[in-house]
């Protein structure tokens, strides 16, 4: 990072590094990088014409894609890390204009058990229910307890009817927001989880 090319201010670095970290540092600079470009989600309304619900989750799943490059040290820094981010969430907005357009155009949708099972929808409630309906109740407790306890708390409230604000107040999270973020990453991981061979 110490490359003099590099285009990213030193709050940047700063809050960089301390994503690489683990435990309070690595959350509340999750929060920070969620909260601070969280306006990505009206451009997302505007330019592309997205729903808001939509365009929540192609900002979500571009603050994880970017946690994840931004731990495993492969942002370079060639640009700023908003410019950098903004390509992400854009290109996330694009996959989902061209799925939109696929499934407009397709008679017939087929997808495997798998997908729909784990569709990253805003309704965990309903993605808890369509697992213990489709898999045996020993196989999901057995899945969510690798989760560990924050994620098992939180898709567990959720299962039990907690809106995100609710969440917010019981787990002690800055928003409600960021327990919607935390809870797709949970169900991301639940989803991997599943997918991994036995």
């Amino acid at each position: 990072m110490g490359n003099p090319k590099s285009l990213i201010s030193n709050t940047d670095e700063q809050l960089i590094e301390n994503l690489r970290l683990e435990g309070v540092s690595k959350r509340r600079s999750e929060e920070e990088l969620f909260t601070t470009y969280h306006y990505f989600i009206r451009e997302g309304m505007r330019k592309y014409n997205l729903s808001e619900d939509e365009a929540f989750d192609a900002y979500s799943d571009s603050i994880l894609a970017a946690i994840s490059d931004l731990r495993k040290d492969s942002f370079e820094g060639r640009s700023s890390l908003k410019t950098w981010l903004y390509q992400i969430f854009f290109n996330k907005c694009v996959d989902l204009l061209r799925k939109k357009s696929t499934n407009k155009n397709s008679v017939h949708q087929t997808s495997s058990i798998d997908d729909k099972l784990f569709q990253l929808s805003d309704n965990s409630r309903s993605v808890i229910q369509r697992l213990t309906d489709k898999a045996d109740w020993d196989t999901l407790r057995e899945k969510v307890n690798e989760l560990g306890e924050n994620c098992q708390k939180l898709l567990m409230l959720a299962a039990d009817g907690y809106n995100d604000r609710e969440i917010c107040d019981v787990m002690d999270y800055k928003t409600a927001d960021v327990v919607k973020t935390s809870r797709l990453r949970c169900l991301d991981r639940l989803r991997k989880l599943y997918k991994r061979p036995s």
